[in-house]
């Protein structure tokens, strides 16, 4: 098998390197969170951790309020649905500045070279307990919320967002919500 020269010229001169996916992470503040992460985390956006609930026809705060008009809340809907928002939001935010702060802590453990196993293990256990905590409160908020619209908002709803037609029977799955 003959290998073309230039193939060989940069397999011999050592300048065919393997990049990383990672490549540039090194240099992030927090190393297992992108900036985007860190801003969401800080905002109390939902970073797609109530998908199940979303998807599944329990639709969150956030976007009800989004689509308000389009839905016809009615100002009782509106404000139901306002209070929720804040609460969640007021929830959450707490929640992912500890969950920042602990991804902090566990990334200079390993950048001062301090960690250790039984270290890792507390580590991963704290940050493992805020993520299901950050989960559970947006996932909470979708139950609530779905509690607010009719059969009908339920169905706009879904059209709105695009998962109606989706060769499932959205209508049927938002009359099991209640």
């Amino acid at each position: 098998m003959k290998l073309p020269i230039l193939a060989v010229a940069v397999l011999l001169s050592g300048t065919a390197v393997a990049q990383s996916p990672y490549a540039g992470m090194q240099n992030r503040p927090v190393k297992a969170l992108s900036e985007q992460q860190v801003a969401d985390l800080k905002a109390g956006r939902g970073m797609g951790l109530a998908l199940p609930a979303e998807l599944n026809g329990y639709p969150g705060p956030s976007h009800l309020l989004e689509l308000a008009d389009r839905l016809e809340l009615s100002p009782s809907q509106r404000d139901s649905i306002k209070q929720l928002f804040d609460a969640m939001k007021a929830e959450a935010v707490p929640v992912g500045e500890r969950l920042i702060e602990q991804e902090g802590k566990l990334d200079r453990q390993f950048a001062n070279r301090t960690v250790t196993p039984d270290g890792l293990k507390v580590a991963i256990s704290e940050i493992g307990a805020t993520q299901a905590e950050l989960r559970n409160t947006h996932l909470k908020y979708h139950l609530e919320t779905a509690q607010i619209l009719s059969d009908q908002q339920m169905h706009q709803y879904a059209m709105l967002r695009g998962y109606a037609g989706d060769g499932g029977d959205a209508q049927h799955r938002h009359q099991h919500v209640r």
